[in-house]
């Protein structure tokens, strides 16, 4: 009896008995089988979108394990490797996540680790949406950024830029999101205000206008910007293209 098998017990075994006519011989051939194993799996990393990754993982077992690579994103598990390495060429922000390898044999349950792959992109800003109030009331403007790292924000008015807690107003940035609160709105607080969101990758902005009541706006389309920026700055010519 061999206790304690391990992989170095492998091989040919002969069992020889001695009678008074002629031994008896028998050989058997021992074969240890071995749970699989993940032996070396790369670590955690970072990369910048458009960048060529390259994920490792490396099993032992007997019979020798299948290596599988799995996807795991918020759109579920997709499989898209059988082998040991994971190629991904020109990574994209949708990669970024969990990627899960799996040793497979018949001996034992799978050995299962995972690789947390973060995608680095430039901030894009969504949505920058003009606001109408009136004076003596509270306004609020919003700038929400897409980035990795998450983005820092600066807000300006035409080329001053704004400091929390002067001039009534109170910037804050929470994650993605970034607001520009007047708490008493005046006259003086109607105008153009640009969202900048940056990180190290690079930088965006986004212009958000505040505008009083009678004003002519229409969403946020370009369009609708240069018609309020023709109110702000040549009323007289905007009421008689509209009257006439």
């Amino acid at each position: 009896m061999i206790h304690n098998v391990d992989i170095y017990d492998e091989g040919p075994y002969t069992c020889s008995v001695q009678t008074d006519n002629h031994p008896k011989t028998s050989r058997v051939h021992l074969i240890v089988q071995v749970p699989p194993q993940i032996i070396n799996i790369t670590s955690d990393i970072a990369v910048n979108e458009g960048s060529s990754v390259t994920l490792l993982c490396l099993a032992f077992g007997r019979p020798e394990p299948t290596v599988t690579w799995k996807h795991l994103s918020g759109k579920g598990q997709g499989f898209i490797s059988d082998d040991e390495y994971l190629e991904i060429t020109g990574i994209t922000r949708d990669q970024s996540g969990e990627y899960e390898c799996a040793a497979v044999n018949d001996v034992a349950a799978p050995d299962i680790r995972r690789v947390k792959v973060t995608v680095n992109y430039p901030p894009s800003i969504s949505n920058p949406r003009n606001t109408g109030v009136s004076v003596g009331q509270k306004g609020i403007l919003r700038c929400e950024a897409s980035a990795v790292p998450v983005a820092e924000f600066q807000w300006f008015k035409e080329e001053t830029r704004l400091a929390n807690g002067l001039d009534g107003v109170r910037i804050e940035n929470k994650g993605r999101m970034s607001t520009l609160t007047f708490f008493n709105v005046s006259e003086k607080d109607y105008g153009n205000y640009t969202c900048v969101a940056i990180n190290k990758l690079g930088n965006t902005n986004a212009s958000i206008i505040l505008y009083g009541p009678g004003a002519v706006h229409d969403g946020n389309s370009a369009a609708s910007r240069a018609m309020a920026c023709l109110w702000l700055s040549g009323t007289l010519f905007l009421y008689f293209l509209l009257k006439f």
